[in-house]
């Protein structure tokens, strides 16, 4: 069976996909966008400084770590079968491109897949997915994109996988409701 066909034959796996808000993603961590945001020269006034954009959770022990992820494309439709948490800290993921990702989350705690939602960022909008919080790893779309990723470096285990019970579809139909 296709992908299409799977999903045609069982419109309940099938997503809804929401635009990326602060609203919206608050149970789940910050967006990290400039929009409504403190920002105040600096610099002689040559810089301007977009202050406190996310809270960074390094947990007891940990370090910040700042990484370069790059991610390729995924199509649609896309087959959602595992979720992630780093149960340490904090991951923020901040784009160096202006090209809309996905974000798949479900709330901190026990994984219950009935209450995933999926986000599309508006291009230049960053996540920092809060300790704990479920996601999937990293949705590119269209092309290959680099983020600039900081999340917690240190002693003791900080990632945890876990399988979902039925898959779940991400589809181009919903990408263009969330539009």
């Amino acid at each position: 069976m296709s992908e299409d066909t799977a999903v045609a034959a069982n419109p309940r796996v099938a997503l809804t996909i929401e635009p990326l808000t602060r609203e919206a993603f608050a149970p789940f961590g910050d967006v990290i966008e400039l929009e409504g945001c403190k920002q105040f020269p600096i610099n002689q006034g040559t810089t301007t400084r977009f202050h406190d954009l996310a809270n960074v959770d390094v947990g007891e022990g940990g370090r910040a770590l700042i990484n370069l992820f790059r991610g390729q494309p995924r199509a649609l439709p896309f087959e959602v079968k595992m979720l992630e948490r780093h149960p340490r800290g904090s991951q923020a993921f901040i784009p160096l491109n202006d090209k809309p990702y996905l974000v798949v989350v479900a709330p901190a705690g026990e994984l219950d897949p009935t209450k995933l939602r999926a986000f599309v960022s508006r291009g230049w909008q960053g996540v920092n997915y809060a300790r704990g919080v479920w996601h999937h790893p990293l949705l590119a779309l269209g092309e290959v994109s680099d983020f600039i990723v900081v999340d917690r470096g240190g002693e003791g285990h900080n990632c945890d996988e876990q399988d979902l019970p039925e898959s779940v579809w991400l589809t181009e139909a919903a990408m263009q409701a969330a539009k």
